[in-house]
Order: C-alpha cells, then structure tokens, then sequence
C-alpha cells in the first residue's frame, strides 16, 4: 500500500456498511483519518458497526440524520447502491462535499497495476477467467480479485504489494463514484439495458459504464466488444488505445473462427476446449485472452487456464456429470436475457430446463425463440404459469410443474436419457422462495447430491 498522508486529521464520512463500508472504513482509519460511519440498521443488529466502534471509529446507526453534515466533513465515502438521491447524499453535493465509492480509495492507496472489468453480463465469469489466466502465467506476483466480486477493492488494496495485479469487478454503481481511479487495462464485456430504476435512463446507464476509461491514456488498453455498435462508436472518443474482441468478425485482437479463438491471427484453443458452454462464455474468454496478451502470457498458460476453467458459481456451472447426465447451476440468470444467454450454449434436443421465480410483471414472450426445440422444462415459483405459456407458444413437448428448484431436480432426471443436460436457468429473481440466487444455487446443487445419492 502506498503510503499517504492525505487523510490524516480529515473528517470521513463513510454512509452505508456491508463489506465495501467495514473496508473503506478500516482503511481510513488507518490512514488517520477521523472516521464517522453511518448506517440504516440498527446498532444493535449491526455487528459490524459494533466492531467498527470497538476501534474507536465513530458510528451512527438506525437513522441517517442530515444534522452530521452540520460537521466540517472533508469527504464522504458512498455505499455504491444507495442512490444519490438520498438526503444525506444530495445535502453532501451541495455543500460541495466531494463524494465518492471505495474503489477510488482503492485506487489511491494501490501500488500495483489495476485491471478494470464491467459491462452488464459476464463481469464475473470474465474477472475470474483474467485472474486465474494471470495466475497461470505470471513469473511473479499474484492476480487478485477484488471489487464487485466479494472481495472489497480497499482492503485488497491495502494488502497488495507492488509485483501484484488487481483485478477488479466494477459496477455501474461504482463508478459513478470515482474520481482519478485510472486501470491500465479496463474491459467492457457487453452493454444491454439494466438497472434503470438506479440510472434513470440507458443513456445515464451506459454513460456510468463509460466511467471505466475517464482517466486513461494513450499508454493504456481499453477492450471493447466490437460486436456491439454502441461500443464501436464510443471507442471513438477515448484517450485508450482500443483492442477489440468478437465471436462474429475477424478483428485486430481477439475473435472467433471456424471454432476457434485466435488472437492477432495466433490460435489460442478450440471452443470446444473451454471449459465452460456458451457463446457468451466465448465472448468472456475472448476479452480475458486480449487482457493475458496486453500483459505479455504466454499462449499455452492462456489455453491451460482457459481449459481447466468450469465456471464461477452459479454461473452456467458446471455441477457434476452422473449417469451419463450433465447438470449446471446458473442460478444466476435472474432474467431473460441472461437465460437466453445460458441457452445458446446447449444442444435442445438434449437439454431439460428448470426455470421460474418472482413475478415482476412481464412476460416471457422474448424467451420463446430461445426456447425451441428444448426437449422438456420444469417450471416452479410465482412465474410458472407464464413460462408455461412460453414453452407451449415454442413448441416444448413436455411441460411439467412442481413446487421448487430441489423437487424439480429428481423430475428432470426421469425424464432424461443418457446424454442429456439438466439446466438450472431460472429467468427469474429467486426472492419469492430463496433469500437470493446463491441460496438457490446450492439448494440445486444439494438436490442433485441427493439424487446422486438415491440413484447410486
């Protein structure tokens, strides 16, 4: 960590906890500053404030009272999901408070190297494919994970030594709060609609995402997915220089041909050897191979990596494969589009889809053309009846109901055959049964060590 005395005696507000909070917290205090945290739950239910306290950090809980920034307060330090339309939030801005997420405190205290990664699907999957890749290849030093990924970016930061790379998952959220935070490489996966609710707009969205390369330079790699005109034409107006990736073009970088993935006319592997299925997963590794060759790996290290890589969890996972069956977890897909992602990943004829979840109100209308040809679908959750509808409208020739995600994993597997595929692709949030899409997961991944077990 570099050290800095840019915060010592300064007022700190840190607004929001959970681990990005605690992080942020933690560090400045060290720095020495004079840390003041306030957060929503109550003190009593808060063991992390409790901690915080017990440092002698000073902590404000169960209200958010706009009388703190009666304070002279040099900074605040924003939770990435509350919105700025908070009261203490906007009352910051206009006391012309400068307000910012945790991963530009990151960025200030880290002395080695940062990779950026965002888009709207596949940051994880692609993050963890760089770090593992990085991991394989590097002589020395260690790619860590950090960020919107679980790791808070701060205290990775804090502890990560010079020889080190950062890899790091930045949301939306994110990087509507930086400042000078500056990758040397950054990744823009995809960009589709989403989280309108926080943004106001896809135009505000996409401009938070375009955040990533404010601060970089023509000594810098921005990569971009060409297959998408929107980035095309942003790429027009960055400082970066641009290395592009796409599964449909041959391009000057990473790209897909006759099944498989070249980089600059180099074959790295074939499709069929990554270890994960799906176009999309093609598009990830595409931009992890452009971000291994920016920093000098090694193609065979790349193509090892990329080969042993089965997927992060809940993400188009591979779960285990039984009696001639295969089985994935991709819990993750809380919506349609991501399920339609999963679903260009499988042969149909073979594939047996469990899917459904909370009611949000829309249709499933888009998903149909995804759906054809699936030999069979098992549906669950307040959705069921809608998915049902779209599985008839495409022709799926067995359509089944049951309660949840564990009943219907022993339904799937009387209906499969050697060879089959059981996909767990919800296209739904989880919250009607399971507290999240993690939970949801593992209740799929027991059900299927259950089976296993009664089927041994």
């Amino acid at each position: 960590m570099k050290q800095m005395t840019d915060y010592q005696n300064k007022k700190v507000l840190v607004l929001g906890l959970a681990k990005s909070g605690v992080s942020a917290a933690k560090l400045l205090h060290d720095l020495g500053a004079l840390v003041t945290v306030n957060d929503g739950k109550p003190f009593s239910d808060n063991p992390e404030a409790q901690d915080l306290l017990a440092l002698g950090i000073k902590v404000i809980c169960g209200s958010h009272p706009i009388e703190l920034l009666d304070e002279d307060f040099s900074l605040m330090v924003k939770n990435p999901g509350i919105p700025y339309t908070q009261p203490l939030v906007q009352k910051a801005l206009e006391k012309q408070i400068p307000v910012i997420t945790e991963v530009e405190l990151a960025y200030q205290v880290a002395e080695c190297p940062i990779i950026g990664i965002t888009g709207t699907n596949g940051k994880t999957t692609t993050t963890t494919m760089i770090a593992n890749i990085l991991n394989q290849g590097m002589a020395t030093g260690t790619a860590r994970l950090s960020g919107n990924i679980g790791y808070p970016a701060s205290g990775v930061a804090e502890i990560a030594e010079a020889k080190d790379i950062l890899v790091m998952e930045l949301s939306s959220f994110q990087l509507l709060g930086i400042k000078t935070f500056h990758p040397e490489i950054a990744v823009i996966t995809n960009l589709f609609s989403a989280h309108l609710d926080y943004h106001g707009s896809r135009e505000e969205y996409v401009k938070a995402k375009w955040h990533i390369q404010e601060n970089m330079t023509n000594e810098d790699t921005l990569i971009l997915n060409w297959r998408q005109a929107e980035l095309r034409e942003l790429a027009k107006t960055t400082k970066a220089q641009v290395l592009p990736f796409s599964s449909a073009e041959k391009v000057d970088g990473a790209y897909l041909e006759d099944q498989v993935l070249y980089f600059k006319g180099e074959a790295i592997l074939a499709a069929s050897e990554l270890g994960v299925p799906g176009i999309h997963n093609i598009e990830n590794a595409l931009a992890a191979i452009c971000v291994a060759k920016t920093r000098g790996i090694a193609t065979e290290a790349i193509a090892q990596a990329l080969t042993s890589f089965t997927g992060v969890a809940h993400r188009t996972q591979f779960v285990t494969k039984f009696n001639e069956r295969r089985f994935f977890n991709d819990s993750k897909a809380t919506n349609i589009l991501a399920t339609e992602m999963a679903l260009g990943g499988f042969d149909h004829s073979k594939l047996i889809l469990l899917a459904g979840g909370l009611d949000r109100g829309n249709s499933f209308d888009d998903l149909i053309p995804s759906l054809k040809d699936v030999k069979a679908i098992v549906l669950f959750g307040e959705t069921k009846d809608k998915l049902a509808d779209a599985a008839k409208k495409a022709g799926i020739p067995t359509i089944l109901f049951t309660e949840n995600t564990e009943t219907a994993v022993p339904i799937a597997y009387d209906l499969s055959e050697p060879g089959d595929t059981i996909l767990l692709s919800p296209a739904n949030a989880s919250w009607d049964q399971y507290k999240n899409f993690e939970i949801r997961g593992e209740k799929y991944m027991a059900a299927v060590r259950n089976l296993m077990a009664t089927k041994a």
